[in-house]
C-alpha cells in the first residue's frame, strides 16, 4: 500500500525534473550543441531521486507478511513511504527548475556550470534527507 504511494511521488518528482531539465537542454542545444552532454547532469540527478523510492519500496515490501504485521509497523512504513516520497517530489521540482535555468544560462555564460552543479547537489540532498528518515522509520 504505502510502497506504491511513495514510489509514485518519487517517480513524479523525477519525471518533472527530467522533463523540465530536458526542455532547457533542448532550448540550449539550438545555440550551443557542443554543450549537450555537459548539460545532461540535471537529468541524471533527477533520475536518481526515483531510485530512493525504489529502495524503500523494496525494503518495505520484503518485510510485509500476513502473520506478523502490527498497526505500529504499518504506520511506520506509511511514514517512511511518505517521507521519501514527498521529499523526492520536492527534490525533483527543485532539480527541474534549477536544471532548466542552469543549462540555459550555461549556453550564454559557461562559467555558471560550477554554480549550477552546487545548487543541484543541494537540491538532490533534499531527497537524500527523506531517504534517511525513511530508513530510520523502516528500522523501527
Amino acid at each position: 500500500m504505502c510502497s506504491r504511494k511513495q514510489k509514485c511521488h518519487n517517480a513524479l518528482g523525477a519525471a518533472y525534473g527530467t522533463a523540465k531539465s530536458g526542455t532547457g537542454i533542448a532550448a540550449m542545444s539550438v545555440m550551443r550543441p557542443e554543450l549537450i552532454m555537459k548539460s545532461i547532469i540535471p537529468v541524471v540527478m533527477a533520475g536518481i531521486i526515483a531510485i530512493y523510492g525504489l529502495v524503500i519500496a523494496v525494503l518495505i515490501s520484503s518485510t510485509i507478511t500476513e502473520d506478523n504485521y502490527s498497526l505500529f509497523k504499518g504506520f511506520a512504513h506509511l511514514g517512511a513511504g511518505l517521507s521519501v516520497g514527498f521529499s523526492g517530489l520536492a527534490a525533483g521540482f527543485a532539480i527541474g527548475i534549477v536544471g532548466d535555468a542552469g543549462v540555459r544560462g550555461i549556453a550564454q555564460q559557461p562559467r555558471l556550470f560550477v554554480g549550477m552543479i552546487l545548487i543541484l547537489i543541494f537540491a538532490e540532498v533534499l531527497g537524500l534527507y527523506g531517504l534517511i528518515v525513511a530508513i530510520f522509520l523502516y528500522a523501527k
